[in-house]
């Protein structure tokens, strides 16, 4: 049976997984109601992941003998200034999420649960490849500032982000 209060972080951070794909749907619409088709593809695909990552939660509190509760999804954001206005919330958002993650593994280590440890060794992993891909997204954003040529280029790039990649 899994630690009630390892149970509690883990129906937390499923429901902090679900409003992370929502949050990055609310900037594929963002991006889709302003012509960037290719940044709309590449949040899309983001959105599916993050719901994916959701599902990996909702099936391991299955596993383990919890119980999953779902809550409701705060309305994310839905409007922004710029494309660099979303990149930057993009990578605050994908920063609070490593921090989620890194106070379950904590109290996992805590409470000696040795197979939440070892679950949530995945998500440490690819958090560091979220925020990596984050930083690096701004970087270009901020680099390309309002060239439109260039976000035209980057807009192309993200269109042909696929959910294999």
């Amino acid at each position: 049976m899994i630690n009630p209060k390892i149970e509690k972080k883990l129906n937390k951070q499923l429901n902090d997984e679900l409003y992370s794909s929502y949050f990055y749907l609310a900037m594929s619409a963002y991006f889709e109601n302003n012509s960037f088709e290719g940044f709309a593809n590449w949040m899309r695909t983001q959105s599916e992941e993050e719901r994916l990552h959701a599902m990996k939660i909702y099936e391991y509190i299955q596993q383990v003998g919890g119980k999953v509760k779902l809550t409701s999804i705060k309305t994310p954001k839905t409007e922004w200034t710029s494309p660099l206005a979303v990149f930057k919330d993009l990578y605050k958002h994908e920063c609070e999420v490593t921090k989620s993650i890194n106070e379950i593994v904590d109290l996992a280590v805590n409470e000696k649960d040795h197979a939440t440890n070892n679950f949530m060794q995945w998500f440490i992993s690819e958090q560091v490849e979220e925020e990596a891909t984050a930083q690096r997204l701004l970087n270009k954003i901020k680099f390309i500032g309002n060239d439109r040529q260039g976000l035209f280029l980057l807009d192309r790039e993200l269109g042909m982000r696929s959910a294999d990649n």
